[in-house]
């Protein structure tokens, strides 16, 4: 039989490039999409890029820092920074501490800074339930034991974040846990029953709220309400339709011009269309799915189960956000207001973003090889 031994390694490079790659074309896409809006709204046309690139820095910082941090160290505060991530959601409903932007109070806002508590949550819930599915790996498939104190952990998550309003978040918190549960080796019966449960939840949630429901007809009928509801999404195909196949450059194309709206953030995907054509698209797509394919990867090899639990979830923290948010902008799923991560201006996903690539890093540093 061949034995395990731990082996020390530095980085994984493939990794380390293609996260590069992104953060580099994403703030050239930042500067392309917000370099007229910004000297429009505030005379100023670097009024945006200038805050990315501070935030791109400071992310590469933390991930620095985190990757020097034994991954065991985060696993074993997963219930302060659940407790913390709570406390951030429950802050925002708050009007003293929350901001509210396009009716929906999600930004924490302290002094003259604001952080998306959502996102922390993401990251929270993911290194909860490394550390505790790991820990229950022996009772796993018992009801009382592999899913009822997650799904308990899951639904006050679900809850507050849903009271910004945030369904989309909601959904990934969701799609998160079903998917580590689901690796874990909690019962299929059990998961099969909570999906088919929760469809009548989402189902309420869109019909009770008007503006979801416009989201759900545009989604079905994207050319009959084009001054409306369906506006955004016409104007993301524009903008696609308009790149071809090799784009326009970073400076060209029309749909940015106040045609697409806010395309530094949710639709900057449209821009990529536009100012890389379909070949720039299918670039970003393809560092996309290899960073999945690399994290997934370091999860495999992971030196003990915790860390495999652990680099599976931060991958799809940051890979179901982008395949979500560019299933969008090309009109696969209904308008949802999605970042793509390294892309989307803002300085909450990108910290913890990076965050992530850090402890991912750090799994793969104290990854297994067979001799």
């Amino acid at each position: 039989m061949k034995d395990e031994k731990v082996q020390v390694q530095n980085w994984d490079y493939i990794l380390l490039l293609v996260t590069l790659s992104l953060l580099g074309t994403g703030l050239v896409m930042v500067l392309s999409s917000s370099y007229m809006l910004a000297q429009q709204r505030f005379g100023d046309g670097y009024y945006f890029f200038r805050p990315q690139v501070a935030y791109a820095l400071l992310g590469l910082a933390v991930m620095l820092i985190v990757k020097q941090i034994p991954y065991q160290f985060f696993t074993r505060m997963a219930y302060p920074l659940l407790l913390a991530s709570m406390a951030g959601l429950v802050l925002v409903l708050i009007p003293e501490f929350g901001h509210r932007v396009g009716g929906a109070n999600r930004w924490l806002r302290i002094g003259g800074l604001s952080f998306q508590p959502s996102e922390l949550a993401k990251m929270a819930l993911v290194v909860y339930l490394a550390y505790s599915l790991a820990a229950k790996r022996e009772k796993i498939k018992d009801f009382s034991v592999g899913l009822f104190p997650h799904l308990v952990v899951l639904g006050a998550l679900f809850v507050l974040v849903l009271a910004e309003p945030d369904l989309g978040s909601a959904v990934i918190l969701g799609l998160l846990a079903l998917i580590l549960l689901f690796v874990a080796g909690v019962r299929f019966s059990y998961l099969l029953s909570l999906l088919l449960l929760s469809v009548p939840v989402v189902y309420l949630l869109i019909i009770r709220s008007p503006y979801r429901l416009k989201r759900i007809t545009a989604f079905l009928s994207p050319w009959d309400d084009p001054l409306g509801s369906c506006y955004h999404i016409i104007h993301s195909f524009f903008a696609f339709a308009s790149g071809g196949l090799t784009g326009l450059g970073p400076g060209g194309g029309r749909q940015k011009l106040f045609f697409l709206p806010e395309p530094h953030t949710d639709f900057i995907f449209s821009v990529v269309g536009v100012s890389l054509g379909n070949e720039g698209v299918a670039f970003v797509a393809l560092l996309f799915l290899i960073l999945v394919a690399r994290g997934v990867h370091i999860a495999l090899n992971a030196y003990e189960l915790e860390g495999t639990y652990l680099a599976l979830g931060l991958t799809l923290v940051i890979g179901l956000q982008a395949f979500l948010n560019m299933a969008v902008v090309v009109g696969l799923l209904p308008t949802k207001g999605l970042i793509l991560p390294f892309f989307s201006y803002g300085g909450s996903a990108m910290l913890v973003n990076f965050a992530c690539l850090g402890m991912i890093f750090n799994v793969f540093s104290q990854g297994k090889t067979r001799t």
